[in-house]
């Protein structure tokens, strides 16, 4: 019965119940309405069941129609991936190679991979990004970059593939001549202690984020743009935050940063995070995007905090 099951079928079916309604679906797929009609009737003849309720104004799922729609997106999802990687198989060297970067990766080895690329592909124009949080993925989905690095598991998605890098680390740090900095030793820092003073945070440049705040401990913030404008404030002593370890390791060994001494904020004021390599399913990569993904991992790999990174959610990705 389920070899009759074509793809046609499926995705008119996922295409309906995402529009919610038969016309809807029609123009979305740009087919006259009896046809989509025609093929959802024919896909439930096929499953002997019936997907949409019918008798009101519009179509509604079933309860077995909502239980199928998720494996048929799943499948076609599959497809298209499958279809990607064969045109990806076919296909010549790319004119560019367009790269998102979350905040908290370091730099100096994406650049170090970018150099194996143009070593390799000097053809091959780069076009490069650097953003925080919900930036790396939102230009995925939105098609606006081919590569992404993403810090986290905040902003996964089934459409997106992620291969794990390497841990990032996240410092929780206060300039030397800041009130924080200059407690008695031993006196541990709290959660209200952190609250009293400015927490200098970053914003979310997507709309992944709407309606939430990762981090923010302090009632008194000053939001910025980019991990250098929130590096250089720490630094004149306006207010404390967490910046990535690579960031930082100089300010802390010459003293000008110091290391917030709470428990508050991980052990020894430090989190990791895990950070991916990611794509969209359906897009194909190819040859050079491939090469700088292998020269990264190497990278990646030698350049890794040493030690395992915890499973924890990127909890302090503006904070």
């Amino acid at each position: 019965m389920l070899d009759a099951l074509t793809l046609d079928q499926l995705r008119t079916f996922v295409t309906v119940a995402e529009a919610g309604s038969f016309r809807a679906g029609a123009a979305r797929l740009a087919r006259v309405q009896s046809a989509v009609s025609h093929a959802i009737a024919n896909l439930e003849a096929e499953l002997r069941l019936q997907l949409f309720d019918r008798a009101g104004h519009r179509p509604v799922l079933t309860e077995e129609g909502r239980a199928l729609l998720a494996n048929a997106r799943d499948i076609l999802l599959r497809v298209d991936a499958m279809r990607a990687r064969a045109r990806g198989l076919g296909e010549g060297v790319e004119l560019e190679l367009s790269l998102i970067v979350d905040t908290l990766f370091p730099i100096a080895a994406v650049g170090a991979a970018l150099v194996a690329l143009r070593a390799a592909y000097p053809s091959v124009a780069i076009r490069m990004a650097v953003e925080p949080m919900g930036g790396p993925p939102a230009a995925l989905l939105e098609r606006r970059s081919t590569l992404a690095i993403m810090v986290g598991e905040d902003f996964r998605d089934p459409r997106l593939a992620l291969e794990a890098l390497a841990a990032v680390e996240q410092v929780a740090v206060v300039a030397a001549s800041h009130p924080l900095a200059r407690r008695p030793r031993g006196a541990a820092i709290g959660v209200a202690d952190l609250a009293d003073h400015l927490q200098i945070v970053l914003s979310d440049p997507s709309a992944l984020s709407e309606g939430q705040d990762f981090g923010v401990l302090s009632p008194e913030t000053c939001r910025v743009g980019g991990q250098d404008t929130k590096h250089a404030l720490i630094l004149s002593g306006l207010g404390w935050g967490r910046l990535p370890s690579w960031l930082v390791a100089r300010d802390l060994r010459d003293g000008r940063l110091v290391r917030l001494d709470t428990r508050a904020l991980g052990r020894d004021a430090t989190t990791r995070y895990e950070a991916y390599l990611a794509h969209r399913l359906d897009e194909p990569l190819g040859p050079a995007a491939r090469h700088f993904g292998a020269a990264l991992r190497r990278i990646a790999a030698v350049a890794a905090p040493p030690g395992r990174p915890g499973r924890a959610a990127r909890t302090a990705s503006s904070g």
